[in-house]
């Protein structure tokens, strides 16, 4: 499925956090920044009241070059934390492709590098799609399942866009049009990925986007419950 000799190396995955503390696969994290060291992640500490900032900081200690933790105060919620961190890296870093995962990394973080490889002159944003199909590990929470299904089939109508999956926590975006995206504050703390599509079908235009973006069925995604 993943053309592995074209996935992008100069890559930064934000990861916004909130009170992670039981829920951060430190040894995850690990593995993946010994395996991958042109990759930089960026933490976001949204205000967290446990033990979170002090795992990241942790993290920061033993990969140096490849961990950044840009910590709040007060919390600010997913999406405004995930906007600090690119506007954070866009200004403090150089790369050509910035992501945003889930902290409990229900879609790993090998699968969102792998992903990349989709990435290309034409193709400037790519998302994940939790679709259950032969061949894939799709674990969803069966409530959870069917309140995500009635929320994408709403916000694909509002949007006018054959989207399966808006709200996965897998999306990775060219730096130019994650500077577009992430430019303004969004409106909703929670379902600002309506307005992440509204944003990119605004900049390219109804007729040229469709070129521009592609969803891609992910082999791997597992609900850990508290995401």
């Amino acid at each position: 499925m993943y053309n592995l000799s074209a996935v992008k190396n100069n890559v930064c995955i934000v990861i916004p956090c909130y009170n992670e503390e039981k829920g951060l696969a430190i040894q995850e994290y690990s593995h993946f920044m010994e395996e991958n060291p042109a990759v930089l992640i960026c933490f976001v500490n949204d205000g967290s009241s446990d033990n979170t900032l002090s795992i990241l900081e942790g993290l920061k200690t033993q990969f140096p070059k490849q961990v950044v933790v840009h910590s709040y105060i007060k919390n600010m919620g997913k999406a405004e934390a995930i906007r600090s961190g690119f506007h954070y890296c866009n200004y403090h870093h150089n790369f050509d492709y910035v992501a945003y995962l889930d902290a409990d990394l229900a879609t790993s973080l090998e699968e969102c590098l792998a992903m990349t490889s989709f990435l290309n002159a034409n193709i400037n944003f790519v998302f994940g799609s939790r679709i259950q199909r032969i061949g894939a590990v799709i674990e969803r929470n069966t409530y959870r399942f069917f309140i995500g299904r009635i929320i994408a089939t709403v916000i694909s109508y509002i949007l006018k866009l054959n989207v399966y999956d808006t709200q996965c926590g897998c999306k990775i975006f060219s730096k130019e049009l994650g500077e577009v995206v992430f430019k303004d504050a969004f409106v909703s703390k929670w379902l600002f990925d309506v307005e992440i599509f509204d944003r990119i079908i605004k900049f390219y235009g109804r007729d040229k986007v469709l070129e521009k973006m592609l969803e891609v069925p992910l082999l791997r995604w597992v609900d850990r419950g508290d995401t």
